[in-house]
């Protein structure tokens, strides 16, 4: 019955990615149209192959509820290496001059996330980072993975065990993560982090999860306890 159930999770899982990629596709949404808002600013991340629309329905919810949304537009699909992607990361907080903001990722967008976070010099502008489905200490099916893309969430890839001895930014990171992930079977269970194991199973279908959402409001909701700014260190 458990083989059963995770092969429906699975499913399921890759019939909600279709949709939400040709959902992303056939968006006209603007970016600019979301950057309105009085709450705290959202920074939104998606993960490898995504599009930033892939992830429209949290924008929206969010937006929805006051926070002006931030996307990086040039990452595209996201297939740059994490350090490059956090570069872009920073480069987009600086030149808008954001302050306490909070960072929505999905899969790779954590790590992009935490890499900013941890090295960044726009660091001091990040509050929080909700992570969904990341792999922070990787995965090991991803050996078998054809592309540099993919493999490079292997664990030995050296900035993801470089992330791994970072443990300073953890606690500012809320993990959220089901209970069986068909990427990435180690988990994303990240030390000194506020985990949350959501009881259902896919990598991309937890976006949508009650759950997932519940946490994503309450990270970037006001009276949240925030990290005070300061410089970046030398």
């Amino acid at each position: 019955m458990r083989l059963i159930r995770q092969a429906a999770w699975w499913l399921a899982d890759y019939l909600y990615a279709g949709w939400r990629q040709l959902a992303a596709i056939c968006s006209r949404a603007d970016p600019s149209a979301l950057t309105t808002g009085g709450g705290a600013p959202v920074l939104v991340i998606p993960g490898v192959y995504e599009p930033w629309r892939f992830m429209l329905p949290l924008i929206r919810d969010l937006h929805r509820r006051g926070h002006p949304v931030h996307v990086i537009e040039p990452l595209r699909g996201n297939r740059v290496p994490v350090a490059a992607g956090a570069r872009l990361v920073d480069e987009y907080l600086a030149a808008r001059d954001l302050r306490g903001v909070v960072i929505v990722a999905h899969s790779k967008g954590g790590l992009i996330g935490k890499h900013l976070m941890s090295f960044g010099a726009s660091a001091h502008r990040v509050s929080a980072m909700v992570a969904i489905s990341t792999p922070f200490g990787g995965s090991r099916y991803a050996r078998f993975m054809l592309g540099s893309t993919l493999r490079a969430f292997s664990p030995r890839d050296a900035t993801l065990a470089l992330l791994a001895r970072t443990l300073d930014v953890n606690s500012r990171v809320v993990s959220v993560f089901p209970s069986f992930d068909p990427h990435i079977p180690e988990g994303s269970e990240l030390a000194g982090a506020r985990n949350v194991r959501v009881e259902t199973g896919g990598h991309f279908r937890i976006l949508a999860h009650p759950r997932t959402i519940a946490e994503v409001r309450r990270v970037a909701a006001p009276g949240t306890p925030r990290v005070p700014e300061k410089p970046p260190r030398a």
